[in-house]
């Protein structure tokens, strides 16, 4: 059987080639690849020290070596009946043990107090809106994608001219608009260029998560990933829809390593926007990531092709996270879409079904703050669980999507991180779900809440993106 071929019947049994070369190469390589134990990495790397040996390529069969966005590790809970007895945070007892009745009291205090709690448990602080951003329109370019679209080129300098990291933004808009146009806003995982097979999409150059992968050597892109997530996004759709399109790379505001603050906005940040020091425990990735969100919501608001009063932010598995934390702290997102969000996103942590605590925080230190490293094997002790970040999201409309097969996601927990806001939302006069258990495949719920999952894998489908333009026409007023 060759290196990377399907053994019969089982796509788990596949060989999947490993270079290591110690010992700076082994961490390399261990963090290039998260989905494989480091202990193995470096077992290789100390078998190749004995031998004298100065590199080391081995066959790892994808059972021992697969990435969390695919596969349902061995040694954690996929059965429903072995979940654990739990009991959540009640999102309407307020910190002095009131309840809260009504939405004007959700809105005065104990929105804050939740807010406040992910702050200093779970993402970190927020960094707020610094006046150093600058905006600069690289180029404007009508008639692309077959006359579809207008295709807009963005940097955002963060922290000022000549300075990095910079955020940098790409839109595609109707090319037949005579309006400002609703949009949907995410990151993206490869690369601006790699969401469309468009020519005219500048390059990234930043790194890149892959070390080698067609359209990527050394952790940088080639032309060759041009359009490499196009089925992601459903970009002709969106289009069609009468929908923008804007994204941009994640790895712009911070590479998606352990030790990619170095090189992004974390390393030169030592105080908030209010002069209060932001040490690097107290942040995360993730809240830096959000944060880049918020800047491209800032240029939104300056460009008259965009109705800013429907913008709706979406992300994908991580990126869900973000996009769930994005929300949560910027009001100004409309609507807000968790696709295969799982853990620390929209599934519940205290069912201990699929990804845990402890394997985030062990497979990836930078997405949470410090704090969230105590609720290790701990769930139960943590004063927050995911239901009320969703709940943070009210009134606004929601939409939290699974997939059948993405267990490792926890498509179950998704479904009632999403059905226990129902609460807050009812604040508000708001329905929810209008479903009690997790409805069949390939069947959307919900109503302010919305809700689906979906056959398939963890990924994002034509299906997923048929029912997020369904939810935004529905919620923005839009006639088809």
């Amino acid at each position: 059987m060759s290196a990377g071929s399907p053994a019969a019947g089982n796509q788990w049994l596949r060989l999947i080639p490993l270079r290591v070369t110690p010992p700076r190469s082994a961490r390399s390589a261990a963090r290039s690849h998260p989905g494989i134990d480091t202990r193995l990495v470096f077992a290789y790397a100390a078998l190749m020290k004995a031998l004298h040996l100065t590199a080391l390529t081995v066959a790892l069969p994808t059972l021992l070596f697969m990435n969390d966005a695919d596969a349902q590790p061995a040694g954690y809970n996929y059965d429903e009946a072995k979940v654990p007895a739990y009991t959540l945070p009640d999102p309407l007892l307020a910190a002095d043990g009131s309840k809260i009745t009504t939405a004007a009291q959700w809105q005065k205090s104990r929105r804050a107090e939740t807010l406040k709690l992910f702050e200093q448990e779970v993402y970190g602080r927020q960094l707020g809106k610094l006046k150093e951003t600058k905006f600069e329109v690289n180029s404007v370019e009508r008639g692309v994608l077959g006359g579809k679209a207008v295709r807009k080129q963005i940097t955002l300098h963060l922290l000022g001219e000549d300075k990095e990291p910079k955020l940098h933004v790409l839109m595609y808009l109707p090319a037949a608009a005579t309006k400002p146009v609703p949009v949907f806003v995410g990151y993206n995982f490869d690369g601006n260029h790699a969401v469309n097979a468009d020519p005219g999409i500048e390059l990234s150059t930043n790194w890149l998560r892959e070390a080698n992968a067609p359209g990527i050597k050394d952790h940088r892109a080639t032309e060759e990933g041009r359009g490499r997530e196009a089925s992601r996004w459903a970009v002709d759709k969106i289009l069609e829809r009468g929908y923008g399109v804007v994204t941009a790379y994640y790895g712009d505001i911070e590479p998606d390593h352990a030790e990619g603050w170095k090189d992004g906005l974390r390393a030169k940040i030592k105080t908030d926007a209010a002069g209060k020091t932001l040490p690097l425990e107290e942040w995360s990735a993730i809240s830096a990531w959000a944060w880049g969100l918020s800047r491209v919501m800032d240029y939104l608001e300056t460009d008259d092709n965009v109705n800013t009063n429907q913008v709706a932010v979406m992300g994908h598995s991580r990126l869900g996270k973000t996009a769930l934390w994005a929300g949560a702290t910027d009001e100004r997102f409309a609507i807000t879409i968790s696709n295969e969000s799982g853990c620390g996103g929209a599934a519940l942590s205290r069912r201990i079904f699929g990804e845990t605590v402890k394997r985030i925080n062990t497979s990836f230190p930078h997405w949470f703050c410090a704090n969230y490293k105590k609720y290790n094997d701990n769930e139960a002790a943590c004063p927050v669980d995911q239901h009320q970040l969703i709940a943070l999201l009210a009134p606004r409309p929601v939409y939290v999507a699974s997939a059948a097969e993405d267990l490792w996601a926890d498509p179950n927990g998704e479904f009632l991180g999403a059905k226990h806001a129902e609460p807050v939302y009812a604040l508000f006069g708001k329905r929810g779900l209008g479903a009690e258990t997790q409805p069949p495949v390939n069947t959307p719920v919900g109503d302010s809440i919305g809700y689906h999952v979906r056959t398939g894998k963890h990924d994002v489908t034509e299906y997923d993106w048929e029912q997020y333009l369904n939810f935004a026409d529905r919620h923005f007023g839009r006639k088809r």
